[in-house]
């Protein structure tokens, strides 16, 4: 690959290569996509991966790749579409991400801890925000939906996330998706659900939901105005 320095589209996903991601990669500067998901590399993420600024999509999911997210992919303004769930990442989420583009987000399954950064919520393209099974903590911003009105699917399952689900989540007109089990939200569920006409998935199981004034469960009438679930 010495000399394919127009290379601008890498994609050797579903395989069974092993070994560490090739630094060389970081060479090729027209690069677009680079795409090496479900694969058996192991090492850390490149931090030169942030010199790739034509770069779009980054996907390195299911993996066995270890240590923290680097910094240095706030560098690459225009990624839309990060993948790298499914690895053993720690550490927290850096906060130059919201220097990029991104409207698709995969962080899940790895071992991320601290608090979801408030720069994140400059994001306004985003659409699938996926975090679950983690380790973060903390509360949902209350203008979630201000701040990413396109929002499709939200995926923060099995973490440690505390105080109420934002009301302004049911306000997201293209919401299709909302996965939080395995948390500690408290709270009632807002009665305003019945305006998420193309939800199709709502998941509040495993957390302190509910109040000890009774009739909790009254926002289930408003679920016969989504139809698809």
């Amino acid at each position: 690959m010495g000399g394919l320095f127009r290379l601008q589209v890498v994609v050797l996903s579903n395989n069974s290569f092993e070994g560490k991601i090739p630094t060389n990669l970081t060479n090729y500067s027209e690069l677009r996509e680079l795409n090496l998901i479900d694969n058996k590399l192991e090492g850390k993420i490149l931090e030169e991966l942030g010199s790739l600024s034509k770069l779009t999509t980054l996907g390195l999911s299911s993996n066995n790749l270890t240590g923290k997210i680097p910094a240095s992919l706030g560098n690459l303004s225009s990624l839309t579409k990060l993948s790298i769930g499914g690895n053993n990442l720690e550490g927290s989420i850096p906060e130059e991400l919201d220097r990029t583009s991104l409207d698709f987000i995969q962080l899940g399954f790895n071992s991320l801890t601290g608090t979801i950064p408030s720069s994140l919520y400059n994001l306004s393209n985003m659409r699938y925000f996926r975090l679950g099974a983690n380790q973060l903590v903390g509360s949902l911003s209350q203008d979630l939906v201000v701040a990413f009105p396109h929002l499709r699917q939200l995926v923060l399952a099995e973490n440690r996330f505390t105080g109420p689900v934002p009301v302004s989540l049911f306000n997201a007109s293209m919401l299709e998706s909302i996965v939080l089990p395995n948390n500690s939200f408290t709270g009632l569920v807002p009665q305003n659900l019945g305006r998420l006409q193309n939800l199709r998935v709502i998941n509040m199981a495993i957390n302190q939901l509910g109040s000890s004034i009774g009739d909790d469960l009254s926002f289930i009438d408003s679920l016969a105005n989504c139809t698809r679930l």
